[in-house]
């Protein structure tokens, strides 16, 4: 069978985030993608200059066109934007038991609001109690659950549970926003706590990482794997696509990842 995951979430005119990198992604890791996209975003690797949501009524529509007809066998929830766009998904998921990762995307890469403050209790009521992994970054844990943005391990782990005790089945607590020479991820599940280290390359292409991470959890999901195996390959893929991310040579920001760094010959 065709391991098929879907990607739910903002498009980027860039390329290097959003519905574009969930799908450079999942084909990346030999998955086939389809997509709802939740708003449309003009946007380079400097800024986001325009954000025009989609409809919910044709958010709902191209989820109903999808589940129809795909076997889809996990889903990825990105940059939704505002209520009426997390209360159509939630009522696409309803009664749906496939692995769900949600990716809470509330700021850019060039530092631009992509969440309105009024959805981030929508996103926390309607789709955290739904997700089978929640994947937030140090700022993002810190306004979900509305506490100071965490330094220490032992506050990430706080954080963490707290999130899970808002109905999250797991929790990776991304690192890439702390400080220092080693980049720390931490994967809590009801069995307990993992870490995932990796150093700290030196580069400012790093546009779309988390994208590219909760996509290539759900591409694990989606072929298979258990959750703690499809973060771990999903771990290793990007810290690929991070290193190789310098091969690229994309507009003047911060540029893209790699994600077709072990395909593509720079020969």
């Amino acid at each position: 069978m065709t391991a098929i995951a879907l990607t739910i979430a903002g498009s980027d005119s860039g390329g290097g985030a959003g519905i574009q990198a969930d799908l450079k992604t999942f084909s990346a890791l030999g998955v086939y993608g389809a997509s709802v996209v939740t708003a449309l975003t003009a946007q380079n690797t400097r800024t986001v200059s325009m954000v025009a949501p989609t409809s919910a009524a044709m958010i709902t529509a191209q989820m109903d066109a999808v589940f129809d007809d795909l076997d889809i066998r996990a889903v990825k929830l990105g940059m939704l934007g505002g209520v009426d766009a997390i209360r159509a998904v939630a009522e696409g998921l309803r009664g749906c038991d496939l692995p769900i990762v949600l990716d809470p995307v509330m700021v850019a890469k060039s530092g631009d609001a992509l969440l309105d403050d009024s959805a981030i209790g929508a996103l926390r009521d309607m789709l955290l109690p739904r997700a089978t992994l929640l994947t937030p970054n140090l700022p993002e844990a810190a306004r979900l659950t509305g506490t100071p943005t965490a330094r220490t391990r032992d506050q990430r782990l706080d954080q963490a549970q707290a999130l899970m005790g808002m109905g999250a089945q797991a929790v990776l607590m991304k690192g890439g926003h702390a400080e220092g020479a080693e980049c720390l991820d931490l994967l809590m599940t009801p069995g307990g706590v993992v870490e995932l280290t990796a150093p700290r390359h030196p580069t400012r292409n790093t546009h779309g990482t988390g994208c590219t991470l909760s996509a290539a959890i759900a591409a694990g999901m989606a072929q298979g794997l258990p959750l703690p195996d499809a973060v771990a390959m999903a771990h290793r893929y990007l810290q690929g696509a991070i290193r190789a991310a310098d091969m690229l040579s994309v507009g003047h920001g911060h540029g893209p990842v790699h994600h077709f760094h072990s395909v593509w010959s720079h020969a």
